[in-house]
């Protein structure tokens, strides 16, 4: 296997996992900076010469993914392995990125409702829908419901032109392009005519029941309180939930307390409920996403430090 298979940006990713700076002439590979550094570059690129070797395609993201399952005391084989969904006929396969995006995926599995919180680019909603398109195939679920609150706008829903799919299209289009990765292009259009996938804003969901159902609920930092309990008391039989925001993003009014933030104060213990977080560590975008987000948190410690996420201690000056 060459090294190479995985690019400059692979070897750019290596040495950023592991802060060595790393040279490639033809095969062999240099590694530059102290022992610890070395002896963990060493262990990354025994993995993923291992994942070569068993058949994984390496490229920039698989060096990150092997980093992170081995700071987790996880094979990567673990994570890289864990297929949320695949579709053949589109070439698509959904697997976990980070140890975290594994915790994530598991934890859907597991129970009846799943918290996913954290930045942007960690991939929550991506592995939500792959969940339940793959729950649908399975026959898990009958349907799968996609929601959101719609607040950015600032406007009400009946003063926006259009019909309602227009209405709120702008709102839940990061749920549509979710949708349109996994599944054929005729395949949603089908789903959503018949039923099958529904895509509606947050406020339509008061007095239903759920049932047979796969629902993601996204951007819930957007959620009052009040809305979070209404969402969260759908739930019907044979469901499944999943909430998915970052609470260093909330566009509420600032006197208003986020649906999100409070329910982790009263849900924590409740057994079928779990809340998975992720940090700048878990984003899976462009790796300047990763800096940038390190770079607001940062600055929210010294500056605004209502946006630091939950669960995150203060650095210490």
């Amino acid at each position: 296997m060459q090294l190479s298979d995985a690019g400059e940006a692979g070897l750019r990713a290596l040495g950023e996992q592991v802060g060595c700076d790393v040279f490639l002439r033809g095969n062999l590979l240099t590694i530059d900076g102290d022992d610890d550094q070395v002896a963990q570059a060493a262990t990354v690129v025994d993995e993923l010469v291992g994942l070569a070797e068993r058949g994984h395609t390496l490229d920039a993201t698989t060096i990150p993914t092997v980093g992170s399952a081995l700071g987790a005391a996880k094979r990567p084989d673990e994570v890289l392995g864990d297929v949320v969904w695949q579709n053949p006929s589109r070439d698509v396969r959904v697997t976990p990125k980070t140890a975290q995006q594994k915790h994530y995926a598991d934890a859907i599995r597991r129970n009846t409702v799943t918290f996913g919180i954290g930045p942007a680019g960690t991939g929550k909603t991506f592995l939500a829908v792959a969940a339940a398109a793959d729950a649908l195939a399975r026959h898990d679920v009958k349907r799968i419901i996609l929601t959101r609150p719609a607040v950015e706008a600032g406007e009400r829903l009946g003063f926006l032109p259009g019909d309602l799919m227009q209405k709120i299209d702008p709102y839940l289009r990061p749920l549509f392009d979710a949708l349109h990765d996994m599944l054929d292009p005729e395949r949603v259009q089908a789903y959503l005519e018949s039923g099958v996938i529904e895509v509606a804003p947050l406020a339509f969901m008061r007095g239903r029941t759920l049932n047979d159902a796969f629902i993601i609920l996204d951007e819930a930092q957007n959620t009052t309180p009040e809305q979070m309990k209404m969402f969260l008391t759908r739930l019907g039989y044979r469901s499944k939930m999943v909430v998915t925001g970052d609470v260093t993003q909330v566009d509420l009014p600032r006197d208003q307390r986020s649906g999100l933030i409070a329910v982790a104060e009263v849900l924590d213990e409740i057994d079928e409920v779990e809340f998975v977080r992720f940090d700048r560590r878990d984003v899976v975008r462009n790796r300047l996403v990763q800096k940038i987000v390190d770079a607001y948190d940062q600055h929210a410690e010294t500056q605004t430090p209502e946006l630091v996420p939950a669960g995150r201690e203060r650095r210490r000056a």
